[in-house]
């Protein structure tokens, strides 16, 4: 009787354990890629978050996060809880000068404008695809450019605290041909944004984005399916920008990552 008891306390107090692994680190602005059991339902922070029929799944962690990451794994009635701790980065503070004030301050008749291309780049994040070419490992996308801004950095612009850069500047001569980092469906394909001027954004799956900024030409539209490495646009200086660069951006639904932590 005594084994009996024993044996049913154990059953009781022992916690499921399932197979995952995590590739990329747990620090700010990073992007996460999780292997789990095929049927494994996964949580990040209690939001439900889509799992492949081969079980990844895809998250990231801004850039300010302070809190620790919580995933829970759910299969067959079972239920693990996983916490990581997030790392802190510090962050570059750049400062760019001689910028005409209206791309500084913009003036108020542009207000209208600004906000309905913020809605367009917002609902292009917000897509959900069942789409998994976020695996793919990434490719630079404009050849032998320049790194002149990072992620994370906080910009002073003529003396005026802004919001920090979440983006990846390559510097590379106007016209020069850029290429697609992984495959995926052009959500958004806009010649003339006020701030960021040729733009495009990419779906890859899962929440994951991509983001082109100031491009000179673009060479696809929206609906269209690209292959990593075709050629979509030309390096330009449209927008609020100080001289011909691409700017890319990398995000987890409205979860700004950093491009850096990707491209190879």
């Amino acid at each position: 009787m005594k084994k009996f008891c024993f044996f049913i306390l154990i059953l009781f107090f022992t916690n499921t354990t399932f197979a995952v692994e995590f590739q990329g680190k747990f620090i700010q602005g990073h992007f996460i890629i999780g292997k789990t059991e095929s049927g494994t339902k996964v949580l990040i922070d209690k939001k439900e978050v889509r799992v492949t029929k081969d079980g990844f799944f895809a998250f990231g962690i801004s850039r300010d996060r302070k809190y620790d990451v919580v995933i829970t794994l759910k299969k067959d009635g079972d239920k693990q809880e996983i916490v990581k701790k997030v790392q802190k980065r510090k962050y570059n503070i750049q400062r760019i000068d001689g910028l005409e004030e209206e791309k500084v301050t913009p003036p108020e008749e542009v207000y209208e404008r600004i906000k309905k291309e913020n809605k367009l780049i917002a609902k292009a994040r917000a897509i959900d695809s069942d789409l998994d070419f976020f695996k793919d490992k990434f490719i630079v996308p404009v050849e032998d450019a320049i790194i002149t801004g990072v992620y994370g950095s906080q910009r002073i612009l003529n003396g005026k605290p802004k919001w920090p850069h979440y983006g990846l500047d390559f510097a590379q001569d106007e016209g020069t041909l850029v290429k697609a980092m992984i495959s995926g469906t052009v959500t958004l394909a806009e010649p003339d944004l006020y701030y960021s001027g040729g733009t495009l954004i990419f779906d890859h799956g899962h929440g994951i984005s991509t983001l082109y900024m100031h491009m000179h030409e673009i060479f696809v539209e929206k609906g269209q399916k690209i292959n990593q490495g075709d050629i979509i646009g030309t390096v330009g200086s449209t927008g609020r920008a100080t001289g011909p660069h691409l700017d890319v951006r990398l995000n987890w639904f409205a979860t700004r990552l950093d491009p850096a932590t990707v491209i190879n």
